[in-house]
């Protein structure tokens, strides 16, 4: 049976400098091909879910971005805000700075806050960003993003030092069980990439190569 790889990504767009005639495009992208969502940052929420109205494509937005170190309200006010706005995915930064410092039970309630928020409107992935913490803390991230009722546990930002790897994919795999999603973002550019990611446990990808990805697959079917 062929996957429907197209049905694992999230076509993404975050650049700081993203317009609304790219965001356009990129729901055009989305539609044409059915990703599962479109992503992008909290001012084009909207635009996008217009766009994509009467569509099966999701909205899907990031909230502490890219650093998490925003506090709990304002998290919590930006998700009220996008989900009024059409998001209906949610994806945002745990607390980092708080993990690193042993401040477990606030990096919970971060993210419960959020969750809370979003219960029955939308589903909430948590950007553990695996490039800044060892494996004991990437552990810890995503054992907490369970207690907390996270739907789905997300590798990076892509905006930080590293991206998702299939190794930290299989970790954060082994930690949350088959029940949570798991998300590999950062330097997917590839079929193969997407493809070894799933191999490891990915059930959704973020990649801003969505249609470049999709186009590999339709020339690799031609052989």
């Amino acid at each position: 049976m062929t996957r429907n790889y197209a049905a694992y990504i999230d076509h993404t767009l975050l650049k700081a400098d993203a317009t609304k005639q790219q965001v356009l495009e990129l729901c055009e992208e989305a539609k044409k091909y059915t990703f599962a969502s479109v992503c992008i940052n909290p001012t084009w929420v909207k635009t996008a879910a217009d766009a994509l109205q009467g569509t099966a494509v999701k909205v899907c937005t990031v909230i502490g971005f890219p650093l998490g170190a925003s506090t709990t309200a304002v998290k919590v006010s930006e998700t009220n805000d996008a989900i009024d706005n059409g998001a209906s995915e949610i994806d945002m930064v745990l607390n980092i700075g708080a993990l690193h410092s042993g401040l477990l039970e606030q990096v919970q309630q971060d993210i419960e806050g959020v969750v809370a928020a979003a219960k029955g409107k939308a589903i909430v992935k948590v950007i553990i960003e695996t490039s800044l913490l060892d494996d004991v803390q990437k552990r810890r991230a995503c054992e907490l993003a369970v207690l907390a009722g996270a739907d789905f546990v997300k590798t990076s930002t892509g905006f930080s030092t590293g991206g998702a790897t299939p190794e930290d994919v299989k970790l954060m795999r082994s930690v949350v069980g088959p029940e949570i999603g798991v998300k590999a973002s950062g330097g997917v550019r590839s079929l193969a990439d997407v493809e070894k990611m799933i191999e490891f446990g990915a059930t959704r990808i973020g990649a801003s190569s969505g249609v470049e990805i999709m186009q590999g697959l339709q020339s690799s079917a031609d052989y």
